[in-house]
């Protein structure tokens, strides 16, 4: 056997275990993803979620799906495609899936943020996120994209110019994935104790990716090994701010003085309707206003 076969050998004979685990991972990031999908569209209202959360969230999944692209071990299992069949190729792809599944869940809430982005609907006794404008949403949607690109097109040049080089640009991104989403909820966290309410963040999507983080991580540790640190490490860090960031959202939404009260429906609808019902003149409205 020669070389190039002894390395495509693990796709071959896969440990179907982990096989299996990494096809549920990349279900569960999907449906992780819906309940925060579904909770903006019925609410309308991206109310609560920090505009600078979704820029590190978006551009953290993009530097992730950069790195896991770039990885020695993730080019060696592309390139096996060739010799082995569908179903071990399948599986030689799976960590650039879930990944690539992940980002792609993201930015499905970026498009979501600014599509639903309250424009001056909310009454005056609902405080903004500091900073929030719908011009800000869009600036964040832009720099997302941009990003996105750059991400892309460097990873491409370095691997066509520059192949001993690519290891070192996945660590790169790597470590800047982690970094992004390290600092990424705590604008959030921010947000949530200054609203005092979750708003259009979803409890059941941290409930479910929390926990899932871990076990994702663990399933690429497993396929990358140490040398992928950058890549499973992303995921331990993501877990810990995101079970924080839970711990506020069931205290503010169950456990509170407000809880159940601020959501984004509530904040940009329900109670622009009432404010405007008690304004109307009644029956029992006096006919000199006190001046």
């Amino acid at each position: 056997m020669d070389l190039s076969n002894a390395q495509c050998k693990h796709l071959v004979s896969p440990d179907y275990k982990n096989f299996i685990l990494s096809i549920l991972i990349v279900f569960g990031i999907l449906l992780s993803y819906l309940p925060q999908h579904f909770r903006i569209i019925s609410l309308k209202s991206s109310y609560g979620i920090s505009p600078y959360f979704v820029l590190l969230g978006t551009t953290s999944g993009s530097s992730a799906f950069a790195n896991v692209l770039s990885q020695r071990q993730s080019l060696q299992d592309v390139s096996c495609c060739k010799e082995v069949n569908g179903l071990a190729c399948f599986a030689g792809l799976l960590g650039i899936l879930q990944i690539g599944t992940q980002c792609l869940c993201f930015f499905v809430i970026l498009l979501l943020f600014i599509i639903y982005f309250p424009r001056d609907t909310l009454p005056v006794s609902k405080p903004r996120a500091e900073g929030s404008t719908y011009r800000s949403a869009l600036i964040v949607g832009v720099l997302c994209i941009v990003h996105i690109a750059v991400m892309l097109i460097v990873t491409i040049t370095v691997g066509l110019r520059r192949p001993s080089s690519l290891q070192s640009w996945s660590n790169f991104c790597g470590v800047l994935a982690a970094v992004l989403s390290s600092i990424q909820y705590f604008p959030q966290i921010y947000t949530t104790v200054r609203l005092r309410c979750v708003g259009s963040l979803s409890i059941p999507m941290m409930c479910i990716q929390t926990p899932g983080s871990l076990v994702w991580a663990a399933s690429l540790a497993a396929r990358l090994g140490t040398q992928g640190w950058s890549t499973w490490g992303v995921l331990l860090v993501t877990a810990i701010l995101q079970g924080t960031l839970l711990a506020l959202g069931v205290f503010f939404e169950y456990v509170g003085p407000n809880k159940g009260h601020g959501h984004g429906k509530d904040a940009s609808g329900e109670n622009n309707e009432r404010d405007e019902q008690e304004s109307r003149p009644s029956e029992e409205t006096p006919l000199l206003q006190n001046q």
